[in-house]
């Protein structure tokens, strides 16, 4: 009989600085060679669960334990972080909190220096683990200088070339193009495959993880086991909705083309799915309707981009002659691979670099002729990585702290802040600490720092990596509730193609400092040579036109308006709903 290599029995888990646990009476079996899904919303358990597998609880995090977590039939509790590295390797969420090399090839090649490899055994695996990921031309370059992205890669070939029996990737995806990020997945499915290595994986993004196929998903929820079952088990299931997941989009297709999820063979793979007769009729009828075209936006310009171009101190062009206008009111998906010259654009956009040729308009004047307090009081920035944004202890400090600096009378101070902790959903946690909060909920903190000053223009870098599909959908809420009330522009640096096309008006996409696109969201997915040279990955809305037979840009553009209506309705009756409520106002 095959032992289990991971196994918890009973085990409970509670961190010294908070009152209740994190993790409640877990009874699970991992077995050598599974290859398993974790799957969660956020601060549910996910990363506490596999803290106990690498040692990190209760070696780094100390807290009470009660019940049994063993490795290979050791007590976690008992040995040494050491000893569990041996066995046990995390990808950390958080890439900066685990970098120790000056330069990539350092931090590639750590664990081989400690032990004590000769250098000259260890440079052919620093190229070929970098080569793996993409960063062999950055083998010489600081960790800490490269963009979140990159940052991930390095993180992820640091532990290829280690030697243990179980790997761990928390998020691997949060911060990859969707090209790499779809390299990833094929990588740890390769490693899963030819190593017989037990693989565990965090993430969100389900649709992404499952291209290529898991043993099992554990849903966790309020730190406890919600499901133990295969893919094909849980997207039957209404588990999904019921915990705030994001389903893959063809299985939303089918859903509002109102189809049975029961005796589809194949469901968790959109490639090798046999529809039957009775759903794949009705598929082609729902994508063959026809549907009103959404409005164009007529509305003034409020960014222009004219011959744009800049370089870093290297030489090399970040951006070369780069022309684009941005309407009010509208909403932007920025896309393209990392390292394209997106998150440069928001920069000069915001006035922290400047550019060396060419015209940048916000609201018809010239940047040139603004300060960046200027500029900052009518264009909000989000940043991608949360750390490099926080500075004070509680979350509603932090988040008033803008307020505070800019004098605003302490009524009006709480109440922003107030209204934008609920949006993102962490009025609960307003004076927790914000050192005891996940990377998830740090990443909100910071949309609510930028939504308490109310810009006009709002760009948000990465909204969405690290955030379950429920925190995500409450802050695309607020935000399109900015956009659709108040008129603000909204741009979002996005590798996520699901925000792209529920809840943005056109995509600019970029591609080695070029612009290469600006268009309707639908037909930039739908056309391949965008998609490749941007590092974008093709939506599973265009495999299922494919596999229907229909053109993917009318299939795209038909869910996109269709799930907008449907949206519509829903707000609509919410508002309906309110108004009947104790303390409504019926007009």
């Amino acid at each position: 009989m095959i032992e289990p290599i991971i196994s918890f029995k009973d085990f409970s888990f509670r961190y010294n600085a908070q009152k209740n646990p994190t993790l409640h009476n877990i009874d699970l079996d991992i077995y050598p060679g599974e290859k398993i899904l974790i799957l969660g919303a956020s601060g549910s358990g996910k990363s506490t669960l596999c803290n106990c597998i690498n040692g990190l609880i209760p070696f780094s995090y100390e807290g009470e334990i009660t019940g049994s977590c063993t490795v290979k039939g050791t007590e976690t509790s008992t040995a040494s972080i050491f000893k569990l590295s041996d066995t046990v390797g995390t990808v950390l969420q958080d890439t900066d909190a685990q970098f120790v090399g000056l330069s990539v090839g350092e931090d590639i090649a750590f664990s081989m220096e400690n032990d004590m490899i000769p250098r000259a055994d260890m440079l052919p695996v620093i190229e070929r683990n970098a080569s793996l990921v993409g960063m062999q031309d950055f083998i010489e370059h600081v960790p800490f200088n490269l963009s979140g992205g990159q940052k991930q890669k390095v993180a992820i070939a640091g532990v290829f070339g280690n030697d243990v029996e179980i790997l761990i990737f928390d998020e691997p995806l949060a911060a990859l193009d969707p090209q790499m990020g779809m390299t990833a997945v094929e990588l740890i499915d390769h490693i899963s495959m030819d190593t017989g290595k037990t693989v565990i994986i965090i993430e969100h993004r389900l649709e992404d993880v499952l291209y290529r196929p898991v043993d099992r998903i554990i849903l966790m929820a309020d730190g406890r086991i919600a499901a133990d079952m295969t893919p094909d088990e849980l997207l039957r299931s209404s588990l999904l909705s019921e915990y705030g997941i994001r389903e893959p989009l063809y299985i939303t297709a089918m859903k509002y083309a109102g189809c049975s999820l029961d005796g589809n063979r194949n469901l968790c793979d959109l490639a090798s799915l046999q529809f039957t007769p009775e759903n794949e009729a009705k598929l082609k009828a729902f994508f063959t309707e026809e549907r009103e075209a959404v409005q164009e936006n007529s509305n003034e310009t409020v960014v222009s981009f004219s011959d744009v171009s800049f370089s870093y101190d290297s030489g090399k062009k970040a951006l070369s002659d780069i022309n684009f206008e941005i309407k009010r009111g509208e909403r932007i998906a920025i896309i393209g691979r990392n390292g394209a010259g997106k998150s440069t654009a928001a920069k000069l956009l915001c006035g922290i670099i400047r550019p060396d040729t060419g015209t940048i308009l916000l609201e018809g004047t010239d940047t040139k002729d603004l300060s960046v307090k200027e500029i900052g009081e009518k264009v909000g920035y989000v940043m991608q990585d949360p750390n490099t944004m926080l500075v004070k202890d509680i979350i509603k400090d932090e988040v008033g702290l803008a307020l505070d600096l800019r004098g605003m009378p302490e009524d009006v101070k709480e109440q922003r802040v107030k209204d934008a902790l609920e949006a993102c959903g962490l009025y609960r946690m307003r004076n927790w600490p914000v050192d005891s909060i996940s990377y998830g909920q740090k990443k909100r903190v910071t949309v609510a720092d930028m939504m308490a000053l109310e810009p006009d223009v709002f760009i948000l870098d990465e909204p969405t990596a690290g955030q379950d599909f429920r925190s995500y959908t409450e802050i695309m809420e607020f935000v399109n509730k900015l956009n659709r009330e108040y008129g603000k522009t909204i741009l979002f640096i996005t590798h996520d193609m699901h925000l792209a096309i529920e809840n943005t008006d056109r995509a600019i996409v970029f591609s080695d400092g070029e612009l290469i696109a600006s268009d309707r969201v639908f037909s930039v997915l739908a056309d391949p040579d965008i998609i490749s040279r941007a590092s974008l990955k093709q939506t599973s809305l265009y495999t299922l036109a494919l596999k229907l037979g229909l053109d993917p840009e009318s299939t795209i553009r038909h869910f996109i308006e269709y799930e907008r209506e449907v949206k519509s309705r829903q707000l609509l009756m919410t508002k309906v709903t309110s108004l009947y409520q104790p303390g409504g106002t019926r007009h």
